[in-house]
């Protein structure tokens, strides 16, 4: 069997789509055509409901997809086709046909990662960043998300599937399993099909503000250091009194004051990630995968010592990583553009890159990344290509956008409800929006609902109300908002492609150096 597809030209695509759309009344996907090893698949749309039909010359070739038989006139001879459901069985049938569908490492390449809260976004995603030149993660969700909106890692994993099969996008993609904390989170996901694996070990991060020296000298003693395979005077000998010269940058040097503040702050979360990364090779056996350590969920930025000394333990422990996010200087909240000073900003960041060049080489990866206008030159520039920005939450603020224009009532209830839903919903996220900033739905007028995702206060109230507005059920125990939005975006998908599109483009566009 050949492994590479039959090359159709606009002409022969037409044909194909407008026979089997005349055939089954449905629109027949351009985009998603392929033939390969004598089988033909594409999606066709009828309404909001999605098909995958796939037909051969033979009937075994339709065998492993369920769904109801057919036949199908293709260049006016007869052949056997099958309907089928998008659904979980027939996307695994689908990803072991199709080899593009299956995310791959994106290793060191310059990327950026795409949330999608909804499972409705990778069309538009996809539309945003073809042939940019970036790498991009279609599946993309933190474990917090996945429970928020009540999805499974596969559930993430299927929907961004479906996605890439529709817009037929062959320039490969990465998955990225976020802010992992457990090992249990790991099996899940790595039984799903995830590839990259972003250990969260901030749980473990400890604060070292206000500690004076012998109180920092007495944590440095009482470190786990059976976890991190090593003595406190080894460590001592390893880093007090030497200085490290980076690429581009001025010298480190560590103090015995310097390596108890970056040891008491980060030593058990280097042991936890070393726990997570050796359970996470020994069950993925021979199954490719990369790693991701975030330290960027902490409140307090982490300085350039703080970043040697977690790379170089993590070196020491034997764990490969190909991304490290810091916690850099001022503040990545969500949905908004950075606030603080971009020249502090640029002068920290290029000692972050420094680091990354001459301890790796890795990307450095910016979290909460979404909407960042201000600071993608200056962190591409000085990453030199070694750079991952993620996205989530913007792609749900831009389905509301669209839901504002398309069904304003709907988007009148959420934006009511967001006000309800807000003190408790943000407890876990970095925000600063104020209530009384924030308009009720009767004070706003139809023209100006969409214009609300221009408004810092309404970024944030929509962003951390998400898991609310998706799973709240009704007094008939149906969901209050989330099953209507969905239709509603479905019904308008192109509209919502096109803002993820636009609004994501800004993206991609400030990201190239």
């Amino acid at each position: 069997m050949s492994n590479q597809p039959v090359e159709l030209d606009n002409k022969q695509i037409a044909r194909i789509a407008d026979d089997v759309s005349r055939q089954f009344e449905a629109e027949a996907v351009h985009s998603s055509i392929i033939i390969l090893d004598r089988c033909l698949y594409l999606l066709v749309i009828k309404g909001t409901q999605k098909r995958l039909l796939v037909s051969a010359p033979q009937a075994p070739r339709l065998e492993g997809f369920v769904g109801r038989d057919e036949t199908v006139v293709m260049e006016d001879k007869e052949q056997p086709a099958r309907l089928c459901e998008c659904n979980a069985e027939n996307a695994a049938v689908l990803r072991q046909r199709l080899s593009y569908l299956v995310p791959v490492p994106v290793g060191l390449s310059a990327s950026i990662g795409l949330g999608d809260r909804l499972g409705l976004a990778t069309p538009g995603h996809i539309r945003a960043v073809k042939g940019s030149g970036l790498k991009v993660f279609l599946a993309q969700q933190s474990i917090r998300e996945m429970t928020r909106t009540e999805r499974s890692p596969q559930q993430v994993m299927d929907d961004a599937l479906w996605g890439v099969f529709q817009e037929g996008f062959r320039e490969g993609f990465g998955s990225d399993a976020d802010h992992l904390k457990t090992t249990d989170d790991i099996d899940a996901c790595l039984a799903a099909g995830f590839t990259l694996f972003t250990f969260d070990p901030g749980d473990h991060v400890q604060t070292t503000a206000g500690l004076d020296p012998a109180e920092l000298a007495a944590k440095f003693s009482q470190l786990p250091w059976d976890a991190l395979q090593c003595r406190p005077a080894d460590s001592i000998t390893r880093y007090v009194g030497k200085c490290f010269s980076l690429d581009g940058a001025e010298n480190l040097c560590f103090n015995e004051q310097e390596l108890f503040g970056p040891a008491v702050k980060y030593a058990a979360a280097i042991a936890h990630v070393a726990k997570l990364y050796r359970h996470l090779a020994s069950t993925a056996g021979d199954r490719p995968f990369e790693v991701e350590v975030s330290v960027d969920e902490t409140d307090e930025p982490t300085s350039p010592l703080e970043h040697f000394y977690v790379v170089k333990e993590l070196q020491r422990l034997g764990v490969a990583f190909v991304s490290l996010a810091p916690r850099f200087v001022g503040r990545f909240e969500k949905g908004v553009d950075y606030i603080g000073d971009p020249g502090q900003f640029e002068s920290t960041f290029a000692q972050h890159a420094a680091i990354a060049r001459t301890l790796g080489p890795y990307k450095i990866s910016i979290h909460s990344g979404s909407d960042k206008f201000s600071v993608y030159p200056i962190a591409a520039k000085l990453a030199r290509g070694l750079i991952h920005v993620k996205t989530a939450g913007t792609s749900y603020l831009e389905a509301l956008r669209t839901l504002g224009r398309i069904d304003p009532g709907l988007f009148r209830e959420i934006l009511d409800f967001a006000h309800e839903r807000y003190e408790e919903d943000k407890a876990s996220y970095h925000v600063s929006a104020d209530p009384a900033k924030l308009p009720h739905a009767a004070d706003v007028s139809e023209e100006q609902l969409p214009g609300l995702l221009d408004d810092f206060h309404a970024r944030q109230f929509f962003h951390v109300t998400y898991g609310s507005v998706l799973t709240t059920t009704d007094a008939t125990g149906g969901l209050r908002f989330g099953h209507r939005l969905h239709t509603a975006l479905q019904t308008h998908e192109a509209d919502y492609a096109d803002d993820l599109k636009k609004h994501l483009g800004r993206h991609v566009k400030g990201l190239k150096y």
